[in-house]
């Protein structure tokens, strides 16, 4: 049960507006912007970080930015947001073969050594205490510009104030994301857990 009850869809309409942005990403608005626009400012506000920090800017695809979302958030442990990222990569592209392989990244031959550097960077940023070391920025440095280094700790940091927000409010799984998880995240024995309706 959700710490706080999310509203409707339609209860805001410049936030209605904005969460059509969801539809394209996870097919649904999710209940983390519903229970945000109890407060509608933190809602456009969150819209418009997520759209800004999902913007494509060149190599880092908006595939890449949810597996990194994926593991950032499975590193955190929250439930929520691991089926919204793994389904998100799946509709941007994302094959079986990938996205069963992420936990694999480090032997797996389906990730480039940037995605991997990349992965590496996200399990350490999105470490409490913060993990990243000069080996950790030196391999990032090797494959990816000053701008996509931005762009991939924008996704580090959007997820890590989600994690909190819907592992503190108990956010509700949409349906779409709980069949995202018992089929994309089997092998990871992920679980619903306090993110039941």
């Amino acid at each position: 049960m959700p710490l706080v009850t999310p509203l409707s869809q339609d209860h805001d309409q410049e936030v209605t507006e904005l969460a059509k942005f969801f539809n394209e990403t996870l097919g649904f608005c999710p209940n983390s912007v519903l229970t945000m626009q109890i407060r509608p400012a933190i809602a456009r506000a969150f819209i418009n970080l997520n759209k800004a920090v999902m913007e494509n800017h060149g190599r880092v695809t908006s595939e890449l930015k949810r597996l990194i979302g994926y593991i950032t958030s499975a590193n955190t442990g929250c439930r929520y947001c691991e089926a919204h990222t793994i389904l998100a990569a799946q509709r941007y592209g994302g094959t079986d073969n990938r996205l069963a392989q992420i936990w694999q990244f480090r032997e797996s031959d389906v990730f480039n050594e940037g995605e991997k550097a990349a992965f590496e960077f996200a399990l350490a940023a999105s470490s409490v205490p913060n993990a990243v070391d000069s080996n950790i920025e030196a391999e990032l440095k090797k494959y990816w510009d000053d701008g996509e280094i931005v762009e991939i700790l924008g996704v580090i940091s959007l997820f890590g104030y989600l994690n909190r927000w819907n592992d503190s409010m108990a956010t509700s799984l949409e349906s779409g994301a709980i069949d995202a998880g018992e089929t994309l995240l089997k092998q990871n024995n992920w679980e619903v857990g306090k993110h039941q309706s």
